[in-house]
C-alpha cells in the first residue's frame, strides 16, 4: 500500500499526535500498521518523519513481532531501530526508564539483522550533496544504524 503524506497527517492525528490532531481522517489505523508504512516510504514529509518516534513511545505495546518481521521483510529494520531508539531516548529523558528500557531492547533485538546499506529515514530524494553533508554530520546512533539523517531525539521534545 503507497500512502501519501496527507494520509500520513491525518492517520496521525487520528491517533493523536498533536501536531497533526486538527486533521479528521476517516479511518484509525493500526499504529505498527502505520508505522511500517511510514518506514517503508521512499520520501516523507519532514513533518511526518518527525512524528515516527510518537507512535512507539505512546504505543509501545503494538505488535512488535510482526513489525519486526514486516521491517525485515522490506529491508527497513534499521529504520525500525532508529525510530525505537530515539522514542527510547526521549522516554529516559523524561524519567520513564521502564519505557526507555522497553524501546531499547526492540531495537537491540534487531542488532543482529543490522543492514550495512547506507539509507535515508524515508528521504530518498536526498541530493549527493546533503548525502556528503550528513555522512559526516550525522549522530553516532545514525552511523551506527547506517542512516543518513540528522533526526536526534533533543529535537523531539516539542512532539511529545
Amino acid at each position: 500500500m503507497k500512502a501519501g503524506e496527507e494520509f500520513f497527517k491525518r492517520a496521525l492525528g487520528e491517533l493523536g499526535y498533536p501536531g497533526f490532531a486538527y486533521l479528521e481522517s476517516q479511518q484509525l489505523l493500526n499504529p505498527a500498521e502505520l508505522l511500517l508504512l511510514a518506514l517503508d516510504s521512499e520520501n516523507l514529509d519532514a513533518r511526518v518523519t518527525e512524528a515516527l518516534p510518537w507512535l512507539p513511545f505512546h504505543f509501545p505495546e503494538m505488535n512488535w513481532n510482526w513489525l519486526t518481521s514486516e521491517s525485515k521483510s522490506r529491508d527497513r529494520q534499521n529504520r525500525l531501530a532508529y525510530v525505537a531508539l530515539l522514542a527510547s531516548d526521549v522516554a529516559q529523558k523524561r524519567g520513564e526508564t521502564q519505557l526507555s528500557e522497553k524501546l531499547r531492547s526492540r531495537a537491540a533485538a534487531l542488532e543482529c539483522s543490522r543492514l550495512a546499506n547506507e539509507d535515508t529515514l524515508a528521504k530518498s530524494s536526498m541530493s549527493q550533496a546533503e548525502r556528503k553533508w550528513l555522512r559526516t554530520h550525522r549522530t553516532p546512533l545514525a552511523a551506527h544504524w547506517n542512516l543518513l539523517t540528522d533526526l536526534k531525539a533533543e529535537d523531539l521534545q516539542h512532539v511529545f
